[in-house]
């Protein structure tokens, strides 16, 4: 057993693949509402039709794991660089949220909504007032209550509505660095972390009828961000050896596999997401000790890993180089031999995509946001 802080030099190899893997399945998920490639084509032929949907398409327990890395990431890195949770400095932390995810966001906003005013059909709304929902629905991207006019609208604009899961991350921490100040000890801040968690698989049994609220509420999600907190508390205290890191890292991916191969359905459509976001965070603390050494491996590891690093990027900007496939080419016209082929161009497009958002817009103006208005002490 280790003790002391978390010391992640760099990034952590492991955290990178989780986001990776987590990305890409949401990638696949999208493509594959789409293009259906579960009914029939190559990976079908491959796996079978059962286990090829099974895989596929339940990819909303990858944005599972994203909340729960999010809130292990954003719990350390405030704890560590302002010496504890209860000593958080709030208009530091609320600008460098701001200046890690506003340049992006609004430039993939700007690019929707130039689309959606010409009446690209992906990225305009279905409603007779299409211009004024376009605008609103950007204004609640950007003001984090997205999620919440989805379920007064439906699912009202294709390329808008995959920006649900920032709306409920950012709603979380906006009130996170207040709490941890009233609060002060870890211990406390715990309290209503554990209530999230207890609170959430309720809530979606209230809402298993209804997709929207059972998917994308607040109370439907907040337990995994929360999941991440704890695990974040709990590893500033405690962090296992490497055999038992080891043991945690397999028995995490074995139970995350399990469960998302079982999806929604009975036991599962209540207590799925809090095991994957529970088996999400004991792979974590795995790799705190242990982390994979993905530099000497294969090219698949260095590949998921880049897919981790720009994991936000990709899920900014996937949806509108989609959206513009789909209009090219819609779902019921891609033949089986094509599927592969096409669904190749669209990793690329979104890697490429990201890429640049990233190298041009993001990371210059997150470092000239940070170095203005909340320079490191």
């Amino acid at each position: 057993m280790q003790l002391g802080p978390i010391n992640l030099p760099g990034r952590n190899s492991g955290i990178d693949v989780l986001r990776g893997i987590a990305i890409f399945m949401v990638m696949l998920l999208h493509f594959s509402l789409t293009y259906r490639l579960w009914n029939s084509g190559p990976l079908v032929g491959l796996l079978g039709q059962g286990w090829t949907h099974a895989i596929l398409a339940h990819g909303n327990f990858a944005v599972t794991m994203f909340f729960v890395v999010s809130g292990f990431l954003i719990t350390t890195n405030a704890a560590e660089r302002m010496g504890g949770l209860g000593k958080i400095e709030l208009r530091s932390f609320y600008i460098k949220r701001f200046a890690r995810l506003i340049p992006c966001l609004l430039l993939a906003l700007v690019i929707i909504t130039i689309l959606g005013l010409c009446s690209v059909a992906s990225f305009a709304t279905k409603a007779p007032n299409s211009r004024s929902e376009l605008l609103l629905g950007c204004l609640s991207v950007l003001l984090f209550f997205h999620n919440i006019l989805m379920q007064h609208l439906g699912y009202f604009d294709y390329a808008l509505n995959v920006y649900w899961s920032l709306s409920v991350e950012e709603v979380f921490y906006l009130a996170f660095p207040i709490v941890c100040l009233i609060l002060k000890r870890d211990a406390l801040i715990a309290i209503p972390c554990v209530v999230l968690v207890m609170v959430a698989p309720f809530y979606r049994s209230a809402h298993e009828n209804n997709e929207i609220y059972y998917l994308y509420a607040n109370l439907a999600c907040f337990d995994a961000i929360a999941i991440g907190c704890l695990t974040s508390i709990l590893a500033r205290r405690w962090r296992p050896s490497f055999s038992t890191a080891r043991a945690l890292q397999f028995g995490g991916c074995v139970t995350l596999v399990a469960f998302w191969l079982q999806g929604f359905s009975g036991f599962h459509a209540v207590f799925s997401f809090t095991i994957i976001a529970l088996s999400t965070a004991v792979i974590i603390l795995g790799s705190l000790t242990n982390p994979p050494d993905v530099n000497s491996r294969s090219a698949i590891g260095q590949a998921i890993c880049w897919l981790g690093r720009h994991s936000y990027e990709l899920y900014l900007f996937h949806i509108i180089v989609l959206g513009i496939m789909r209009d090219i080419l819609p779902g019921k016209s891609l033949g089986g031999v094509w599927q592969i082929p096409w669904l190749l161009l669209f990793l690329l497009v979104s890697m490429f995509a990201a890429a640049g958002a990233a190298r041009l817009i993001g990371d210059p103006a997150n470092a000239i946001l940070r170095r203005h208005f909340a320079p490191a002490p």
